[in-house]
Order: C-alpha cells, then sequence, then structure tokens
C-alpha cells in the first residue's frame, strides 16, 4: 500500500530472522553446539523467513 520499499522489507525480514535465530544458536553454542552448526541454522532460518515472506505468508 502507497508504493512500499519491498527490497527494505526483505531486508528487514531476513535481519529479524537472522537476528532471532542468532540469539537462539549463540546459547546453543555456548552449550557445546559446533559453531559451524550454529551458522548452518542462522541461515536457514533467514532463507526460511525470505521463502514465507515471497510467499506473502506474513
Amino acid at each position: 500500500m502507497y508504493n512500499k520499499d519491498t527490497d527494505r522489507d526483505l531486508l528487514n525480514a531476513a535481519l529479524t530472522a537472522a537476528l532471532g535465530a542468532g540469539i537462539v544458536t549463540s546459547f546453543a553454542v555456548s552449550q557445546g553446539q559446533h559453531p559451524l552448526v550454529a551458522l548452518a541454522i542462522t541461515a536457514i532460518a533467514a532463507g526460511f523467513a525470505i521463502a514465507c515472506y515471497k510467499a506473502k505468508l506474513f
């Protein structure tokens, strides 16, 4: 509505997902999880959020 900047909205969705997943995975790393697994989880969560945004699920 009203000429929204969709590129910025997509960036906000990706950053929000990465931030949320990063908080959870940083806790997991502090409990002994491998850091690369934590980064992969963060990347997958961000990708899923972008896919949901593109599908207009939120």
